[in-house]
C-alpha cells in the first residue's frame, strides 16, 4: 500500500527550540537554538507509518519575527510545490505559537490548492518534560496525509483538535489547549485512535477559490492596527497615518466603539482615502454596520478579530481601494 506523500515546512517557533533541561518551560529562547526539521522529524519516527516524508527549513526563527514578506514568500513556495510535485498529498507546517494564527489565515486567502495545508506549533519544546511538541507534529502530519482534511481551507492542530484557521485564535499565555475558536468551535479531532473525524466544515471562501494572488504581488500594503481603550484618542491613528499607512483596523471596544476622540480621528483618516475597518477585541461575535460606522464611512470586519482583519485588508487593498468592494469581501472570506 503506497502511503501519502506530506511535504513537511520547518520555520521554527517554540517547537523547534531546545532548552538548557527537561523543567526549562519558559527561557528556553534565550539561547536562541532550535532543531532543524529533519532534526525535529528524526524524534518522531511514527511518522514514516503515516506518511512518506518529504522537508524543507524555509526558516528557523521566533514566531514573532514571521513577518508579511515572509507570509507571501511561504504562500509562494507552497504554491510551487503543488505545481512542481504534484503527487504531495498534503503540506505540514511547524511554526511558533504567537503568529501561527496569522500565517494560517493569509494561507487560507493565498494558498491555490484544495489539497490539505496544515499547520502546528507547541508551548513546550520537544526537550521538555511532558512536551506536546512530538504529539502536536504526528497530528499535523496525519491531517496533511488524511483525504478527509481536503477543500477544508488551512487547518491548525494542536492539542488533538483540528481548527479553522480564519477563526482559530491563541488564547492562553502557556496552557497546552491555548487554541480555540471562539464561539464556533473547531473542526474535528486528531484522534488517539489514530483517526481524522470531521464534523464540520468552513463556509467561507478560501484557498483556491480566493481572488487574491501572491504570485503577482511584490509588496503587500502596511495596513496597521490602533487599540481603543478608555481616554484613547487620536494620537496613535495619526501617527499611522503619518508613517504611510493604507489602511487602518481600528480594534473598538464591545461591538466596535469607542472613545469620541479615537472614532473621529478614524473618521478623519477614511474621509481622506484610507481604508478604516472597525473590529473588535471582545473576541467574539459580529461587528454590524450600524448607522454610526457608515455614516463615517467605516467598512466592519464581521467577526474577524483585528489581526485577521488586518490581513484580509492587506490582501483586499492589493486589488481595490474601494470600499464597498472592501466590505464585500470582509463579507465573503
Amino acid at each position: 500500500m503506497n502511503r501519502p506523500v506530506v511535504h513537511v515546512i520547518g520555520t521554527g517557533g517554540s517547537i523547534s527550540c531546545i532548552g538548557e533541561s527537561r523543567t526549562d518551560f519558559i527561557d528556553y529562547n534565550y539561547a536562541d537554538r532550535h532543531y532543524t526539521i529533519e532534526e525535529m522529524l528524526a524524534r518522531v519516527p511514527e511518522l514514516q507509518s503515516i506518511a512518506t516524508v518529504r522537508s524543507e527549513q524555509f526558516a528557523n526563527v521566533y514566531g514573532g519575527d514571521v513577518s508579511p514578506e515572509r507570509w507571501s514568500a511561504l504562500a509562494r513556495r507552497i504554491n510551487d510545490i503543488f505545481r512542481q510535485a504534484p503527487d504531495t498529498d498534503g503540506i505540514a507546517i511547524t511554526h511558533g505559537t504567537s503568529t501561527l494564527e496569522e500565517t494560517a489565515y493569509f494561507l487560507n486567502l493565498t494558498v491555490k490548492t484544495a489539497k490539505p495545508v496544515v499547520l502546528t506549533g507547541a508551548m513546550r519544546p520537544m526537550t521538555a518534560l511532558s512536551n506536546d511538541a512530538e504529539i502536536n507534529l504526528l497530528d499535523c502530519v496525519r491531517v496533511a496525509a488524511s483525504p478527509d482534511a481536503a477543500n477544508r481551507g488551512v487547518l491548525v492542530v494542536l492539542n488533538n483538535q483540528i481548527q479553522a484557521a480564519r477563526d482559530v485564535t491563541k488564547g492562553s499565555t502557556s496552557r497546552l489547549d491555548t487554541f480555540k475558536s471562539a464561539d464556533l468551535g473547531f473542526l474535528g479531532y486528531a484522534d488517539s485512535d489514530g483517526e481524522v473525524v470531521f464534523y464540520r466544515e468552513p463556509t467561507r471562501l478560501h484557498t483556491h477559490r480566493a481572488e487574491f494572488d501572491v504570485d503577482r504581488t511584490e509588496n503587500l500594503p502596511r495596513v496597521d492596527v490602533a487599540s481603543a481603550y478608555s481616554g484613547a484618542d487620536g494620537t496613535a491613528i495619526h501617527a499611522f497615518a503619518e508613517a504611510g499607512c493604507k489602511g487602518l483596523i481600528a480594534a473598538g471596544l464591545g461591538s466596535g466603539g469607542g472613545p469620541r476622540a479615537f472614532i473621529d480621528a478614524a473618521a478623519e483618516l477614511a474621509c481622506s482615502g484610507v481604508p478604516v475597518v472597525v473590529s473588535s477585541q471582545a473576541g467574539s461575535g459580529r461587528v454590524m454596520g450600524r448607522r454610526g460606522f457608515l455614516e463615517r464611512g467605516f467598512i466592519v470586519a464581521d467577526n474577524l478579530q483585528p489581526r485577521k482583519a488586518r490581513i484580509l485588508l492587506m490582501l483586499a487593498l492589493t486589488r481595490t481601494s474601494d470600499p464597498a468592494e472592501i466590505q464585500r469581501m470582509m463579507r465573503t472570506y
